[in-house]
């Protein structure tokens, strides 16, 4: 195996987003990535359609590069199973709620205790403790709970939820960047550590800048629809090819944007000199670049030309569009493998680069494998099979292999 994290191996319990993305780009970048689910499979598995067998579009985006491992985690058993794979393993990832490790006895203090180069990371939605510590939580609901809900939509409208599932993500990311803290200290001090993230941390440490004008300001922000709150101009306007996102926070791409219209004078207006006279003076502002921009017609070209002068501007694309880029091709940021189609990996490394080796598997597809290579004797694994703590799936129904 290849990577930066090739020689890594991290045992995942996660399921749903936050936990199974992290992991993912773990393995994106060379980790060899246990997934453990329960006999019944992580839930995604059947949020579709779209679903092919027992894979939903929703599983496959956030399980790649794995090996799939059914357990039943509640059964000793179980338990004693994964101790086994606890003992060689660098990381174990869970999102459990708090108190579940616990009750089988897998706790995260006794299992450092036990295992102590493990780098343990704990996800939950607001911590394991406080007033709301143990609690369970999604990203729609910390957007309502951290505020961003309330700062999304139009002004006169109802707070909108945005639609990609932006807490459980940044909070993968975090989890991701966390475990490689852990690992470069363990190379130091020999020991593993836990990493421990909450849903509501991240989403609040998203408040930005909003967070920083209130401590600053005082003032609560309000909905703006598709405006920044501290750059002007910086939201969409109507054009010919659809609406397009104006951003010309610089006083220098302001006198550019306006000389581009035909109106270099508007940048030398008194209400217009500087961003902080532009903010104060958004409405018209707004209103003057809407009639410029309605006159000169600013569609895909003319886009293309600003954002080619230095003016951040883009036309407000659909998914499809996008995903047919030239560009997002060029970066690889759409790939197929054994007819899945998926999006690349951002992080980029120019000697060691992540790959996509493997697709999202069916349910239990290396249950067997996994336990021979860690050593159980095949009368054992026959045992744990026939009492349902492991599943095997049925190697004529499995499907899709990779």
């Amino acid at each position: 195996m290849t990577g930066a994290l090739a020689g890594l191996t991290v045992i995942d319990l996660t399921r749903v987003l936050a936990g199974p993305y992290c992991t993912q780009l773990l393995a994106d970048h060379g980790a060899r990535v246990i997934k453990v689910e329960p006999p019944n499979g992580d839930p995604t598995r059947n949020w579709g359609p779209p679903q092919t067998g027992d894979i939903s579009a929703y599983y496959a985006g956030l399980n790649r590069n794995k090996d799939h491992l059914c357990v039943d985690l509640s059964h000793p058993d179980g338990q004693d199973l994964l101790r086994r794979l606890l003992a060689t393993a660098d990381v174990v990832v869970e999102n459990f709620k708090p108190a579940t490790m616990e009750g089988w006895g897998l706790a995260p203090d006794a299992l450092m205790c036990e295992f102590p180069a493990l780098v343990y990371c704990r996800i939950t939605a607001f911590g394991s403790t406080g007033p709301m510590g143990g609690l369970p939580g999604l990203d729609a609901v910390m957007q309502a709970y951290c505020g961003i809900m309330d700062m999304n939509g139009e002004p006169d409208g109802l707070p909108i939820r945005i639609p990609m599932p932006i807490v459980d993500l940044s909070t993968a990311m975090l989890a991701f960047s966390g475990i490689l803290l852990a690992l470069h200290e363990r190379n130091a001090s020999g020991r593993g550590q836990l990493v421990d993230l909450s849903l509501m941390d991240s989403a609040v440490s998203l408040l930005h800048p909003a967070a920083a004008n209130y401590f600053m300001g005082g003032s609560v922000p309000r909905r703006l629809g598709t405006a920044h709150p501290n750059i002007a101009p910086s939201e969409s306007f109507p054009g010919p090819d659809g609406p397009i996102y104006v951003a010309g926070g610089t006083d220098e791409q302001f006198r550019i944007l306006c000389s581009y219209l035909g109106h270099a004078a508007l940048a030398d207006d008194p209400r217009f000199c500087t961003n902080s006279d532009r903010v104060r003076h958004r409405a018209e502002l707004t209103a003057a670049l809407g009639q410029l921009l309605d006159v000169a017609q600013v569609g895909r070209s003319g886009s293309l030309e600003l954002l080619a002068a230095g003016v951040p501007v883009s036309l407000v694309r659909r998914l499809d569009t996008v995903l047919a880029d030239p560009q997002v091709a060029e970066r690889e940021m759409v790939q197929e493998l054994d007819g899945f189609r998926m999006l690349g990996i951002p992080i980029k490394l120019g000697r060691t680069p992540g790959s996509i080796r493997r697709p999202p598997a069916t349910r239990g597809r290396d249950s067997v494998a996994v336990l021979r290579e860690y050593g159980m004797p095949e009368e054992m694994i026959e045992e744990l099979t026939a009492a349902g703590v492991v599943y095997e799936p049925d190697p004529e129904a499995a499907g899709l292999q990779a």
